[in-house]
């Protein structure tokens, strides 16, 4: 609740705040499952957007919806407000913007492979150093040739075009195995399978919708509808981290504010450091580190404070700890160890605090107006203002379509990219390949064809020498017969004129 021009967090003895300066200096808020995190959660981002800062928040349970509805009284919230003393508790809702990867719960959010990059698609697509290397290799040839990477196609005609022409690229970028090629492709295939299409495209996501003030001041809470996208748990944090990277690479500069310009909760946090490769946690732990000058909270939200490495936990200067069960020696241990990151209170003993604290109990300590941690307080947790539970899908798609920005988003766009420039080529390249072939079957053809007026011609050649003799021996047998014929004739005519021979 916001009260005083501070953020009102819980009451015990009395009143425990935050002060809105530093709500940029980040916070944790941590505790086993049914402990009352969701609910602090939803205090929190009510309160921000009642100073006029809006809200990040991730809904994986469908139950952080319902703070655009407002609450109603009942026999226990009257209970909880007589217990923390509070007068003309208001109901109300909160400007909602949903959103939703999948384009199902809420406005699709996309982005492009290239603003992606390789080092946090690598983790998505679960690569090892090698085939990340590899990955690294295609983008930069993508870069090169000015081939843009917009969607899932155009990586996947990308690696391809990569891996056909490997050899051209080997003295360059080195090698450049069919092994890697096809593990990549493999993986790209499982992400599509697991609606990675839909993330990857255009219009891309602008971040600066996200900072946005209702017509009453309040900051718009966007609500990231993530009960599909929690089913792959590294698209989740993976996507979650880009959002983090996008709004540290493109908000300007601001030093210490009166109050933050947005701020960004990461629920189930333990999914960003699970398995994440060195390099990746090194930017983690900077862009945590520098954004805060950039105006920018950063609340991780997780069962147990080691769940977050040292580096990072050391940057969150806002703690509320829900009860922690400790039902075996391990777990005794990570007690102790979460209890030793708060600013002791004489009046109770930490560690045992927080394995008795109840549903909606936690323990609280936040920087003061000095940036000097608070001593740890026991708290009951303000009740949310709206709405508990979720909402229904007509009323969350009434919403979505009444949202300003909605017609910015719901279509997507294919514009030409790397896919179609390279299936263009390959085609050219075809065609080019066909009217080759075509052409050197055509001069086959055609030399056959010679070949064979050739041998016609001396075939023909042939048989009019052989006719020709023939004709010639004829015509001397002929002339023969014909001259004794004349001989036998004039000896015949001479015997008959003389008379002498004549019988």
């Amino acid at each position: 609740m916001f009260a005083d021009n501070k953020i009102w967090i819980g009451k015990s003895d009395k009143k425990v705040y935050l002060e809105p300066k530093m709500a940029n200096r980040h916070g944790l808020v941590s505790g086993a499952t049914g402990t009352g995190k969701t609910i602090t959660l939803k205090v929190l981002a009510e309160s921000f957007s009642d100073l006029g800062v809006p809200v990040f928040i991730a809904d994986i349970k469908g139950d952080l919806a319902s703070i655009a509805i407002p609450g109603t009284d009942n026999e226990n919230m009257q209970e909880r407000l007589n217990r923390l003393e509070i007068n003309n508790f208001i109901y109300k809702g909160y400007p909602v913007q949903f959103w939703d990867v999948y384009g199902e719960g809420g406005i699709p959010v996309r982005t492009t492979v290239t603003e992606m990059g390789p080092l946090m698609l690598s983790r998505i697509l679960n690569l090892n150093d090698t085939q990340t290397g590899v990955l690294n290799i295609v983008f930069r040839v993508a870069d090169e040739r000015g081939l843009l990477l917009l969607d899932l196609k155009d990586l996947r005609a990308m690696v391809q075009y990569v891996g056909d022409n490997s050899k051209d690229f080997r003295m360059k970028y080195g090698n450049i195995t069919a092994q890697s090629i096809g593990a990549i492709l493999r993986s790209l295939m499982t992400l599509e399978d697991q609606g990675g299409e839909f993330f990857f495209g255009e219009p891309e996501l602008d971040i600066f919708d996200w900072i946005k003030t209702s017509a009453d001041g309040r900051g718009y809470i966007n609500v990231l509808h993530c009960a599909k996208l929690f089913l792959n748990p590294l698209l989740y944090s993976t996507f979650l981290l880009w959002m983090l990277s996008e709004l540290y690479e493109n908000l300007p500069e601001e030093g210490d504010l009166e109050k933050p310009k947005i701020v960004f909760f990461f629920d189930e946090a333990h999914l960003l450091f699970e398995d994440a490769p060195k390099q990746l946690l090194d930017k983690i732990e900077l862009v945590v580190r520098l954004i805060r000058s950039k105006g920018v909270g950063v609340y991780f939200v997780t069962q147990n404070p080691i769940d977050v490495p040292n580096d990072i936990l050391g940057q969150l200067g806002n703690r509320i700890q829900h009860a922690l069960r400790a039902y075996t020696p391990a777990e005794r241990k990570k007690v102790v160890t979460a209890a030793e990151t708060f600013r002791e209170n004489p009046e109770f003993n930490t560690v045992e605090a927080i394995t008795e604290l109840g549903t909606g109990e936690a323990l609280i300590s936040c920087l003061d107006e000095k940036g000097i941690p608070s001593v740890v307080e026991r708290a009951f947790i303000l009740p949310p203002q709206s709405r508990f539970g979720t909402i229904d899908d007509m009323l969350r798609n009434q919403i979505i379509a009444g949202t300003p920005i909605y017609k910015k988003y719901y279509k997507s766009v294919d514009r030409e990219s790397a896919y179609e420039i390279l299936l263009a080529k390959t085609e050219r390249k075809y065609q080019e390949e066909l009217l080759e072939t075509e052409r050197l079957e055509e001069e086959k053809r055609l030399k056959l064809e010679a070949k064979e007026r050739e041998r016609q011609q001396k075939e023909f050649e042939r048989a009019r020498k052989r006719a020709s003799s023939k004709t010639t021996a004829i015509d001397r047998v002929a002339n023969s017969a014909m001259n004794a014929i004349g001989r036998e004739v004039g000896r015949s005519l001479i015997r008959g004129v003389l008379g002498t021979f004549k019988r």
